[in-house]
């Protein structure tokens, strides 16, 4: 039986700081303004204080630290509200005059807009550049939660977790110069080694949870069977005893079971080219139902399994993206190969980056380009000692920076000052504490949501505005839980459970990374992040209507109905190792993205795009004095393509609109 709101407890007294003054963080300033911009030839006085007031946030104080607020973050309160507006129809044609002047400015705080900042003072030492983000912290899905369990600092992930992919040499330089030294952090860390995890030596295994709503009874399973890729579990499992202990019935047993371990042709008498074909016009979900003919308690079981960075389910995928993912069964005896899940070690790539993980996630990779913008803001000068070191939100837009980065600002409007092929100068105009006010600069980089563009931009051409609209984002959940200890996990020998059929898809312990004067949580004693992944599927609905539809559902969700079910999940999963979520939750900080990763055409539904009229590709063009960043506009939802479209978006607006010689001063690199 369920237990009460009170036997879970949720009328315990756990911190939510972002309901105490989170409305207030987001309206707060950095007060006065000022700078030089590109052709400028004398210095201006700063625009006075009172064009920001400070308003009844603490911003510019030692209390301004969002990293430590709990609650609803991501897309927080405050942050999305303008730009709804904005969407709505919504004008600010009386925004007032800074009277600033900068070289750049740039739309976006998240990875790919500081990566543009990176690469435009790279270029141009002595510019001016202005970031603004609608944030209350930069970093975009690069997040960061901090949280304290007595004396203790335990810090977590709330979006991007890995360095991963295929970097360029601009990208290998990017890293070089704020710091980040593979070697040495392997040497610091332990790197991928089992040693680098104090989870390892606990020989924990992966889990399945069984919820009652969906499978008929509440039954954890532990120790899961290798899928053909490997297993999370210690000791894996064949596929009829991890079977055998399920709720499921003998039926549905039985298909899991065929679909791994058979080798039959279910598409026989047809060429491997029109297989594939066959495959990109249907869903998964209808390849097991009308093809493979299982019973449809499987695809109940499989619905989450191939986009975990998403809102698809298995009816909005095609059965081929299904078999390139290489995470789900059915494809062994078709004759097409086994596709790599690596694409790295498919193209013989090697990444020496590949795997650093932050105790932050790639937040600790932003909060390093930080340093390298803005020295001041991160004190130290390492790798290691970033980690613990607390961010000075009061330097970030100081008159003093040649670079500025200005949180809780909402672009609504961008517009060259005349004809974009002949205009010498952007106005972008952005609502702050309510008011609207205008800067100015030589050239502009969009590197925020690549949808949101046609929006802020109305002289955009029709036919990019309608591919970049095309550029519907998944949203998706990473809520942190901070349990007091993690003695249950150890009890029942967990470490990460998926649960096909709960509110939040899997849970997982934190992978452990101690560094600089930050250390983990190295025994079952200590207190532990717990991340929990929600993908708000909403099945019946092509892919971008499910995108659409699950950010309605994360935007009309209280943080009460989350920590609900927080509670209660793991109370439920839990149970037999003693856990108790009135008693054993410290924290709960919800990490939500109704905006969340980049998309890529669905060939379930989209045409056969050659590459110059993929949507993507159509949507970047540069339109005078503005040119558009981030993973959008290379549809794959990695750190490397982040950089990578900053760097184009960069570069096209150094050779095209100021130096065309220019190059870039790279020295030579392997």
């Amino acid at each position: 039986m369920k237990k009460s709101d009170c036997e879970l407890g949720m009328g315990r007294d756990i911190t939510r700081r972002d309901f105490l003054n989170g409305a207030s963080v987001a309206v707060g300033t950095a007060g006065a303004i000022g700078s030089m911009g590109l052709g400028s030839t004398a210095a201006h006085a700063a625009a006075p204080a009172a064009l920001h007031p400070q308003g009844p946030g603490p911003f510019g104080s030692d209390e301004y630290y969002p990293p430590k607020l709990t609650g609803m973050r991501g897309s927080h309160p405050g942050s999305f509200e303008v730009a709804h507006e904005m969407r709505y129809g919504k004008t600010w044609d009386q925004a007032e005059d800074t009277g600033e002047l900068y070289d750049l400015i740039i739309v976006g705080g998240g990875l790919s807009g500081l990566a543009a900042a990176y690469y435009f003072r790279k270029a141009l030492p002595d510019s001016k550049v202005l970031v603004l983000d609608n944030h209350d912290d930069f970093g975009g899905h690069a997040k960061r939660n901090e949280f304290m369990v007595g004396d203790r600092q335990v810090i977590g992930y709330g979006g991007t977790m890995f360095i991963t992919g295929a970097y360029t040499p601009e990208g290998v330089a990017l890293f070089d110069d704020i710091g980040l030294d593979a070697e040495r952090f392997n040497a610091a860390t332990g790197g991928a080694t089992d040693d680098s995890d104090p989870l390892a030596r606990y020989d924990l295994q992966a889990g399945v949870f069984f919820d009652h709503e969906t499978f008929g009874e509440d039954r954890l399973v532990v120790g899961t069977p290798d899928n053909g890729w490997g297993s999370a579990s210690a000791a894996p499992i064949s596929w009829p005893e991890f079977l055998a202990k399920t709720p499921l019935s003998e039926r549905v047993r039985q298909d899991i079971a065929r679909l791994y371990d058979d080798q039959q042709d279910y598409l026989e008498g047809i060429s491997a080219d029109e297989k594939v074909r066959q495959l990109r016009k249907m869903s998964y979900e209808d390849y097991l139902l009308k093809v493979v003919k299982v019973d449809p308690q499987v695809v109940a079981y499989f619905r989450y399994s191939i986009d975990h960075n998403g809102a698809a389910g298995i009816d909005s995928i095609s059965a081929y993206g299904a078999f390139r993912s290489g995470w789900v069964p059915g494809f062994e005896g078709l004759g097409l190969g086994r596709p790599s899940r690596n694409w790295l070690d498919e193209a013989g790539i090697d990444n020496p980056l590949e795997g650093i993980h932050f105790p932050d996630g790639n937040a600790g990779v932003a909060r390093l380009m930080v340093r390298w913008l803005i020295p001041d803001a991160l004190p130290g000068s390492t790798m290691e000692d970033s980690v613990a070191t607390r961010v000075r939100y009061d330097a970030l837009d100081r008159d003093s920076n040649d670079v500025r980065i200005r949180l809780n600002s909402t672009v609504v409007n961008a517009r060259h000052s005349g004809e974009p092929g002949s205009a010498d100068e952007v106005q972008v105009t952005y609502v702050r504490g309510g008011k609207a006010y205008r800067a100015r600069a030589a050239t502009c980089v969009m590197a925020c949501y690549n949808a949101v563009v046609p929006y802020l931009c109305p002289e955009i051409p029709e036919a990019q505005r309608t591919a970049l609209k095309l550029a519907v984002r998944k949203p998706y959940v990473y809520t942190n839980v901070v349990v007091r200890n993690w003695t249950a996990f150890h009890e029942l020998g967990v470490s990460s459970i998926s649960s096909p059929g709960s509110y939040h898809q899997s849970i997982m312990l934190d992978w452990g990374v101690s560094m600089g004067n930050y250390a983990c949580a190295q025994t079952p004693e200590d207190p532990m992040v717990v991340h929990m992944q929600r993908v708000p599927i909403m099945p019946g609905l092509p892919a971008r209507d499910q995108f659409r539809a699950g950010r309605e559902d994360l935007l009309a969700t209280s943080f009460e109905t989350f920590e609900r079910n927080v509670r209660d999940q793991l109370d439920r999963a839990l149970a037999n190792g003693g856990f108790d979520a009135a008693r054993d939750i410290e924290a709960i900080t919800v990490n939500r993205w109704p905006h969340g990763y980049a998309g890529a055409p669905n060939d379930l539904y989209d045409p056969e795009w050659g590459y110059d009229e993929a949507p993507f590709v159509v949507g970047r063009k540069r339109f005078g004095r503005i040119t558009i960043a981030n993973s959008d506009a290379a549809a794959v939802s990695l750190t490397s393509a982040a950089f990578d479209q900053a760097h184009r978006a960069v570069q096209e607006l150094l050779t095209d609109v100021i130096r065309p010689e220019f190059q870039y001063p790279w020295a030579e690199r392997t």
